[in-house]
């Protein structure tokens, strides 16, 4: 660990709150639907459908209320009231309005690390709303690099740290998602910090290789200081 240079936070989940919104416009969608089926019916074919338009519309609000969209017209026949549609699009205005709440302890961190490490925003999702969240949370400032990504995969971040002109062991990776944020990273021979959210995606759910040698976890961001020094 004494050869770090940068480090790499996600954004969603592990500087500020997110997937909990998803969940509540979610249950509101279930709910909306109810008179045609059960929610927790609704609920799957809503995630058969996201996963589905990921080639399509990528992470990120706009392609949750397109699949949102998508999944009221077919578990309706095709019968889904215009009032409906015009209610899955408020919910996305809902969810874009929301406020930036910075999670504990994040600042502090921070703070704490930037002199002595390139410190980078490693994310994926709509440019312009990641961009607008970014701009909220006042944190924009701390970091050298933003790197806003359609995907995270091995190929991604070979590219960001090809940018970097740096090697993979000399990046860390923090992040909530194995899938997303830890697991590509180790491939490329770089370091992943795990900070699991008490809420996650079902489509961002793998198990964790807990024996690699540059995998840690934290339950807070606070322990990565510690972790960090070794």
């Amino acid at each position: 660990m004494e050869n770090l240079k940068v480090l790499a936070f996600d954004a969603d989940d592990t500087l500020w709150h997110n997937e909990i919104f998803f969940r509540e416009i979610e249950e509101k969608f279930c709910q909306l639907l109810g008179e045609f089926l059960p929610p927790h019916t609704v609920a799957r074919e809503l995630l058969k459908q996201e996963i589905a338009n990921l080639d399509y519309y990528g992470y990120g609000i706009k392609s949750f209320m397109l699949s949102m969209i998508e999944t009221a017209i077919q578990v309706t026949g095709r019968r889904v009231p215009v009032e409906a549609i015009e209610t899955i699009l408020s919910y996305g205005k809902e969810m874009m309005m929301k406020p930036v709440e910075v999670m504990d302890g994040v600042e502090e961190v921070l703070s704490a690390v930037r002199g002595s490490y390139r410190l980078v925003v490693a994310t994926k999702g709509d440019l312009i709303d990641q961009e607008r969240k970014l701009k909220k949370s006042g944190l924009a400032h701390y970091f050298h690099h933003i790197e806003i990504m359609s995907d995270k995969k091995e190929s991604d971040f070979k590219k960001l740290i090809q940018r970097l002109d740096i090697r993979p062991e000399e990046f860390v990776m923090i992040g909530n998602s194995l899938k997303s944020d830890i697991l590509p990273v180790l491939m490329l021979g770089g370091h992943g910090i795990h900070i699991p959210y008490h809420v996650t995606w079902e489509h961002e759910m793998i198990e964790a290789n807990d024996d690699h040698p540059h995998f840690m976890k934290a339950k807070h961001i606070r322990e990565i200081t510690d972790l960090l020094k070794g």
